[in-house]
């Protein structure tokens, strides 16, 4: 079985971030033989949360969990509606065009829906 899961974070506020985090960690310590398929997901205000200056404290964590395989989509919608520059963002980063169409197609394809 592949555990395939999408972690919904919308809200510019620090605590969902690491709760996002820390659900994704847990997931992946919890299935044997790294079978999984996780992406979190960022639309909304939560895009800011992703700029290098912004998200300094979670980098290493963010890290460890890109080179687990973990995808990080952002919505390019939300990123022109906040200013903010995708070239600004972390390394790692996938933009998609919109994050609502990209939770639909991910529901459609399996991805449990995770809001922290």
């Amino acid at each position: 079985m592949i555990y395939r899961a999408v972690l919904h974070v919308d809200l510019d506020e620090v605590k969902p971030l690491a709760i996002a985090l820390a659900n994704a960690g847990n997931l992946i310590r919890a299935v044997p033989e790294k079978h999984y398929d996780l992406v979190l997901l960022f639309n909304g205000p939560a895009v800011t949360l992703l700029q290098s200056d912004q998200c300094a404290a979670f980098r290493e964590e963010i890290w460890q969990l890109q080179q687990a395989r973990v995808a990080f989509k952002v919505c390019r919608n939300a990123l022109n509606h906040f200013n903010v520059d995708p070239d600004n963002l972390i390394e790692g980063c996938e933009v998609v065009p919109a994050g609502v169409v990209a939770l639909i197609e991910l529901q459609r394809d399996g991805y449990a829906y995770i809001k922290p």
